[in-house]
């Protein structure tokens, strides 16, 4: 399924985050030298709200948590430097570029005049101020397999494997039902009991009842809590999980169901392109809330006391809508793609991805446009716990037409880690694979900007990505002649190295944990973004 949604209580295996046994004595060094990763790490006492706000900013060896330095590099890299602007492409379910943290960091089209009704710079679009919206009002679809099954059977290897996939995830969902009408029962029977709709864990232990049915939600909801961690919100998380549930079988796998009547295109003709609309976040504004996350993370103001704190500062964020609640259309990311490459986005983030992929030769062009016009785009390797080195598992789009050799060198793709460095550090939801996965950035309770001034905890490959594409545009602003595959090289290579030995994926069975393997089995790279070394090499590299 398109990782597009935030990743929810999948299965309701919530994450346990473990720490190292050992313990490290390590100095912080005032010199630019690359920050290296200790032998051990260890977090000595529970992170601070503030830390676990920020924590994708902190440092290794200073605070102990793997995040990628950033605070670091503005402190001992960046103080007194001008950089240039960088237009930033999020390619995603829409912005809310009204949102009180994004203001003056979204990009405005200088070439058109505001509701006038005329294409004045004559690309297309018209009255394309602050980006497109290729879904039009379209919010809900299908996933690619149920639009391939819809069809009738042609005999393909693809129709075969996307009836296999549809099947599975239809009973899967199905199960899923089931357990999220438990768990609201579970969370109604608590709210009940406390006569409150909003509680924390030490709420629980104040239960006495001997009514079988309180002891058991009381039990549940204790166990929830304990691997969910301090954000979690039962009201507001175990709804989202039941609707994302009730969605999937309303919209997602329901073959009778045509989200794309209403934008009024043909889907399989990349040459009609007038299409959409002007409103870049969609027609439900909360429905924007993927992607004013991922802006947020890259872009929200820094320092300004409000919310968390964008990675970079000297960015405009171009919006182009064309990811819906479900698997977005192979048009409309090609599309998406060269709309940004033309108005000057030199940073594309794509926190999107689906198991099939019918015109990808589309997309794999307009990947090829960007390499020519020198933009790079950074991918999100998908929330599956999957490797997508086999070819069962491949997360489009991606840059090999055989999942082995690369036909570009300006996409990059990441993967998630938390902030427990040790052998867990990588997400169990992440994808991994040392072919097709570059590099990791923090994805796991990340903190951001949502539609309506609200700010949002949410995990998935979809914030590491939005992490690293921030790096992207920190090199791109102080360093604008370096190329992008240069600055893919420089985010790849200048990482801090996982631990040895890493825990990969879920495991087959539920309740037992993955047993841990080398790192260099998880990406290309075996290491997380750092900007603090990414800055170092990309200065060095820059006066080569």
């Amino acid at each position: 399924m398109s990782h597009i949604k935030p990743l929810k209580l999948s299965a309701f295996a919530l994450l346990v985050l473990a720490g190292c046994s050992a313990t490290v004595q390590a100095q912080v060094s005032t010199s630019k030298e690359f920050i290296k990763a200790p032998a051990a790490v260890v977090k000595k006492a529970p992170l601070s709200e503030n830390e676990l706000k920020r924590w994708s900013h902190l440092d290794l060896i200073k605070d102990s948590i793997p995040g990628m330095s950033v605070d670091k590099a503005y402190a001992e890299l960046l103080q007194g430097k001008k950089g240039v602007k960088v237009i930033v492409g999020i390619v995603d379910s829409g912005v809310d570029i009204e949102h009180e943290d994004l203001q003056g960091m979204i990009w405005t089209n200088s070439k058109e005049i505001p509701g006038n009704g005329i294409d004045d710079d004559k690309n297309g679009f018209v009255d394309d101020v602050h980006g497109w919206n290729f879904l039009g009002d379209a919010v809900h679809e299908n996933l690619e397999m149920t639009r391939i099954v819809k069809k009738a059977d042609d005999g393909s290897a693809e129709y075969k494997a996307a009836l296999a996939q549809f099947t599975e995830k239809y009973e899967e969902a199905l199960q899923d039902k089931q357990q999220a009408d438990f768990l609201m029962e579970v969370h109604n029977t608590i709210k009940k009991e406390l006569n409150k709709t909003d509680y924390k864990i030490e709420d629980l232990s104040t239960i006495t009842s001997t009514d079988p049915k309180v002891a058991r939600s009381k039990a549940v909801m204790t166990q929830i809590f304990t691997n969910a961690g301090p954000t979690f919100n039962p009201e507001e998380e175990l709804k989202e999980y039941s609707d994302q549930v009730e969605e999937q079988l309303k919209y997602n796998l329901n073959k009778d169901f045509d989200g794309r009547k209403i934008v009024g295109d043909n889907p399989d003709d990349i040459k009609g392109t007038k299409y959409g609309n002007n409103v870049v976040f969609g027609p439900d504004k909360e429905k924007a809330l993927h992607g004013t996350h991922v802006a947020g993370i890259i872009a929200q103001v820094r320092g300004n006391n409000l919310g968390g704190d964008g990675v970079a500062t000297n960015v405009e964020i171009l919006t182009v809508r064309a990811v819906p609640d479900g698997d977005e259309y192979d048009k409309d990311i090609a599309l998406a793609i060269r709309y940004a490459v033309d108005n000057g986005a030199k940073v594309i983030n794509g926190s999107f991805g689906k198991s099939f992929s019918p015109h990808k030769d589309w997309v794999y062009d307009a990947i090829k446009y960007a390499a020519k016009k020198d933009v790079l785009i950074v991918h999100a390797a998908g929330n599956d716990g999957y490797n997508i080195d086999e070819t069962k598992n491949i997360n489009y789009p991606n840059d090999s037409q055989d999942n082995v050799k690369e036909f570009a060198d300006n996409l990059i793709t990441i993967g998630a880690i938390n902030k427990s460095y040790g052998e867990t550090v990588v997400a169990s939801f992440s994808n991994f694979g040392k072919i097709n996965v570059d590099v990791f950035a923090p994805g796991e309770e990340i903190y951001a900007t949502v539609p309506n001034n609200k700010y949002k905890y949410l995990q998935g490959t979809s914030m590491a990505s939005p992490n690293a594409a921030g790096v992207a545009a920190l090199i791109r602003s102080y360093y604008p002649k370096l190329k992008a595959a240069q600055v893919k090289k420089i985010l790849m290579d200048s990482g801090v190295a996982l631990p040895s030995t890493v825990v990969l994926g879920k495991s087959e069975n539920p309740g037992e944990k993955p047993a841990a393997v080398s790192s260099v089995e998880s990406s290309k790279t075996a290491k997380m973004v750092n900007a603090y070394n990414a800055l170092l090499m990309a200065e060095k590299m820059s006066k080569k």
